[in-house]
């Protein structure tokens, strides 16, 4: 049985978010009725058409924009982009979701309008999403979400979260996962906090995570724990946003000393992806800093290394000349330079060469003693 349309209790993002569509969809039939070829303007989403403000603290998209007409030859990509939107709309109605995978099997009802594969339907969905985020709307209020989960989190945080059923909220106590830990789901919108803690600590690896979880780290230092699993996914950076706002705590993250570390997925915490500049309002996280690991570390600490693959180097040499984020900061050019002289690469867990509990009873507390010294 179909769901009942959930009619006058849309939220206001509900209600923005189908404006967004009617409105689009009445420029393209008015368009069509007056014999023009109606036409779709999408913000162009790369690292060229982004800049950097220190003062709003995220890479802002730019004025470029990639036209859409309708013709012979897009002809096709033009009915999947409004069959989508209207997929969209319905399913805000109806108070119901699709993941991206789901999408893409809807559309073998759309006879010649249905997508061949799903990197095919991905991409008209990151199009429209680009369109009205303009208007603030994101994938997430489109109702289309993505496969994987967000991090998970330990600590001293109380996340409220609401029974869909009976419309009650469900606390949430992440202290209380005995060996495990609390999962961040899909969706966050809606999730309020409690928490007494001093700061949150962004984790790369599970590893690390992990040790730090099972040893309490964060009742010692009375923080929160989030494990980003690599490049955090969308929800697990609207989590930390959240928190971070909401709550007035700083972000430190703890990565590993690398060019992949640095420049994907620090970077893309703190201030987005260029691929993705039309949401990183929405998703990146400008007050995180970086806690380490360091190049300096890798001296300070007598930290094991690796030498630096030539696509680190690449990665690297291209984050000094082409990243608006690390052109911006002298600190970061200095820290890469001296990266790329050393010519060496460090892991998380190379501070286990002092000992397995290293990491909580000496380097964390010595580097949280100076956090005015934390990399931008």
């Amino acid at each position: 049985m179909a769901k009942k349309s959930k009619g006058n209790s849309l939220t206001d993002t509900d209600k923005l978010t189908v404006k967004s569509i009617d409105d689009t969809a009445k420029l393209v039939y008015d368009r069509i009725s007056k014999a023009q070829k109606p036409e779709l303007k999408f913000p162009q989403r790369s690292l060229a058409n982004v800049t950097y403000d220190r003062r709003i603290g995220h890479f802002k998209l730019g004025k470029a924009r990639k036209e859409r007409t309708l013709t012979v030859n897009t002809v096709k990509n033009f009915a999947q982009t409004l069959k989508l939107m209207s997929m969209s709309k319905g399913m805000v109605l109806d108070d119901d979701f699709a993941t991206k995978r789901e999408a893409y099997y809807v559309s073998k009802n759309w006879g010649d309008a249905a997508f061949a594969d799903q990197p095919e339907s991905d991409t008209c969905m990151d199009d429209i999403e680009a369109l009205f985020s303009l208007d603030g709307v994101t994938r997430e209020h489109l109702r289309f979400r993505p496969e994987e989960r967000g991090g998970s989190v330990a600590g001293a945080l109380t996340v409220i979260d609401v029974d869909k059923r009976t419309g009650n909220p469900v606390r949430i106590d992440c202290t209380n996962f005995a060996s495990g830990s609390y999962t961040i789901p899909r969706s966050v919108e809606h999730l309020r906090f409690e928490t007494k803690a001093k700061f949150v600590l962004a984790i790369e690896t599970g590893g690390a995570f992990d040790r730090l979880n099972e040893h309490h780290y964060w009742e010692t230092a009375n923080c929160i724990l989030i494990e980003m699993s690599g490049v955090p996914t969308r929800a697990t950076r609207r989590f930390v946003r959240k928190l971070s706002d909401e709550c007035k705590l700083p972000v430190y993250a703890f990565v590993d000393c690398d060019p992949y570390g640095m420049s994907n997925i620090y970077r893309t915490l703190k201030v987005g992806s260029g691929n993705a500049a039309h949401l990183n309002q929405f998703f990146c996280v400008p007050q995180a800093r970086f806690l380490g690991v360091t190049p300096q570390d890798i001296i300070d600490y007598e930290l094991p290394t690796h030498p630096l693959k030539d696509v680190d180097k690449k990665r690297a040499n291209d984050a000094l000349k082409n990243d608006p984020f690390f052109q911006a900061h002298p600190e970061w050019q200095k820290a890469i330079k001296l990266m790329l002289k050393m010519g060496k690469r460090a892991e998380q867990q190379a501070l286990a060469k002092w000992g397995l509990n290293f990491v909580t009873e000496t380097y964390l507390p010595e580097k949280l003693k100076a956090t005015k010294k934390f990399l931008p």
